[in-house]
């Protein structure tokens, strides 16, 4: 018997290392993990090193500015030989990332390089030409989200005017668009309700690499500066953030997961109204509510659309701070199920237009005008207090959209 059962398990061994063996191939296809991403600090010094040498460097970056193993950029160009680093320029939020939205970033010495740090936030968004004037090249290096109401890519247009107005390179170093790059969505912005959360006319979801971003802006809004990009290795279009093995470095302190990067084009339109968009929670932006939404009819109502690639949980929630500051706020938490389905604008814009008309007694769009600004026209507004469905409005601006899509394509390096 004994024997019997160890001539069994041998044959039974032997089938399965065939098995293995035959199968090997196929698997190790299917197993093997795809190369990392290598963003343009990672290929800046190896292959554009003599772009470098000599020269005196102006650095426009904050805490995304790393590389693959999470080394700072500032680190980087300031320990490179025959590279002198000579200005550090912060965005929103600033260089090291510890101001909160909104508030105005002053201009200081780094403590770890000694490099004077420069504030393109608040007063000043442009650098001036004394802040210029010990820079022979300015290197930018942030990770966008992907969405045209976020600050950096116009912190970026307006350092490019200033590279070109004192004659200077512009070298931008790519990095993902989290979202991936293939999806353009939502309105584009008309040139009247232009600001700093929405400076030339692009969808609110755009696919563009920020350097792609770059050569777009250059171009078709008459920049005229000396713009390079030190393209990407590896990344794929079709990429969202996780699949490019890269850390994720939250760009600002509501942006904290990838996740937040592709909530962001629908429920940023939130900060518009009275209702929150979940800042001062874990979940800003995937959290909404206020104190007189209904989490479940909300919930329910929303279900019941059957929006593509995202689920509504009832929720409730106690902000922080920002709005509605510790009181209890009712709502949702978005889930996305398929982010490749998932239609992020014409999400939003239901959302809203849900939240209008459950509580037309409450819901408000706030007076300082920055749902227009969000939006980048003030026709959507109208049409949601009007009762037009989200069809309408999307049909509105799919003319535009179109458009931009034609001339996206010039501008796309990968």
């Amino acid at each position: 018997m004994k024997k019997t059962v160890l001539v069994l398990l041998a044959g039974l061994m032997m089938f399965g290392t065939m098995t293995a063996a035959t199968a090997t191939p196929e698997s190790a296809k299917q197993t093997a993990k795809k190369p990392k991403v290598q963003t343009g600090i990672d290929i800046l010094l190896s292959q554009h090193k003599k772009q470098l040498k000599g020269k005196r460097v102006g650095l426009i970056t904050n805490p995304t500015g790393v590389s693959a193993s999470l080394k700072s950029s500032v680190d980087i160009l300031y320990e490179a030989p025959d590279i002198q680093l000579t200005a550090l320029f912060g965005p929103e939020h600033g260089v090291r990332g510890d101001a909160q939205a909104g508030d105005e970033v002053g201009s200081y010495i780094d403590e770890k390089t000694g490099v004077p740090v420069y504030s393109l936030y608040g007063k000043t968004k442009k650098p001036t030409p004394d802040m210029l004037k010990h820079v022979d090249v300015l290197i930018f290096d942030i990770q966008d989200v992907g969405t045209r109401y976020y600050t950096y890519i116009y912190t970026m247009a307006y350092a490019m005017e200033a590279a070109k107005e004192n004659g200077i390179p512009f070298i931008v170093l790519d990095r993902p668009n989290p979202q991936g790059g293939k999806k353009v969505e939502g309105p584009v912005l008309e040139p009247e309700y232009a600001s700093f959360v929405g400076l030339y006319p692009i969808p609110l979801k755009h696919g563009m690499t920020i350097g792609e971003l770059a050569l777009l802006f250059n171009k078709e809004f008459n920049i005229g500066a000396d713009v390079s990009v030190v393209k990407m290795k590896h990344w794929k279009r079709s990429m969202d953030f996780d699949e490019t093995r890269l850390p994720f470095v939250l760009p600002s302190p509501n942006m904290p997961t990838a996740e937040s990067t592709f909530v962001y084009p629908a429920t940023g339109l939130i900060e518009g109204t009275n209702v929150s968009e979940g800042r001062g929670t874990t979940k800003p932006f995937e959290l909404i509510g206020a104190p007189f939404i209904k989490s479940t009819e909300l919930a329910e109502k929303m279900n019941s659309l059957d929006l593509p690639g995202v689920t509504f949980r009832a929720a409730s929630f106690t902000p922080t701070f920002s709005k509605h500051q510790g009181t209890l706020c009712h709502g949702v938490q978005l889930f996305i199920t398929d982010r490749e389905k998932f239609e992020a604008v014409k999400t939003g814009l239901s959302l809203i237009k849900m939240i209008h008309d459950l509580y037309p007694d409450d819901f408000k769009f706030l007076t300082s005008g920055s749902f227009d600004k969000l939006a980048g026209n003030g026709w959507i507004r109208t049409k949601i207090v009007n009762g037009a469905s989200i069809d309408e409005i999307i049909d509105t601006y799919q003319k535009q959209l179109n458009q931009f899509n034609k001339t996206r394509k010039q501008y796309l390096i990968y």
